[in-house]
């Protein structure tokens, strides 16, 4: 592939990518490894790809690939250090990076839906996939994509109701003024 094609291929799909990682891996650090292994993996083989057109979901799907691949190498090497007890730092997103407290709130709150859910979420809501094309990247029937985002709301839903309800100030009728 030609460097300015190429160029013009990270340009348009880099930062989809990476949010698509960041939603992932929870971490800055590992979503730029994964996106980077990636257009990598591109290089590579990237001229294998017959139909052009396809390249957005064979990217997504690389990237979904490689993370499961990591972390099923992570968790090989944390069984045979038996560490047990390690707990990972994830990092959530600033709200006020993302544009506002409710969207912040959702994408926060986002992180905490469960990864099986959390997936096609991310790619259904902020990376604009179609069942169709999130069921090739997952390798899943349409109908559990389906499920999946249905029950993936309602977890989300939940979260964010739960989260609102501890931000609210106390209602002045709840709380009792001092005499004088």
């Amino acid at each position: 592939m030609p460097t300015d094609d190429f160029t013009r291929l990270v340009d348009a799909y880099y930062t989809p990518l990476f949010r698509f990682a960041l939603s992932l891996a929870r971490n800055e650090a590992d979503a730029g490894d994964l996106t980077q292994q990636t257009f990598l993996i591109w290089a590579k083989r990237g001229q294998e790809l017959r139909d052009q057109t396809k390249v957005k979901s064979w990217l997504f799907t690389t990237l979904y690939r490689e993370f499961l691949r990591s972390r099923r190498r992570a968790e090989r090497v944390e069984a045979l250090e038996d560490m047990g007890g390690l707990q990972d730092h994830l990092a959530a997103p600033e709200p006020d990076a993302l544009g506002g407290d409710e969207v912040g709130l959702a994408l926060e709150s986002l992180q905490e839906v469960d990864e099986v859910f959390r997936v096609p979420l991310t790619l259904f809501y902020l990376q604009d996939f179609s069942y169709r094309e999130i069921t090739d990247i997952l390798n899943v029937p349409i109908g559990t994509v389906m499920s999946r985002l249905a029950r993936g709301k309602a977890q989300l839903s939940a979260l964010v109701a739960r989260k609102n309800a501890r931000n609210k100030p106390n209602h002045p009728s709840q709380t009792t003024a001092a005499r004088p």
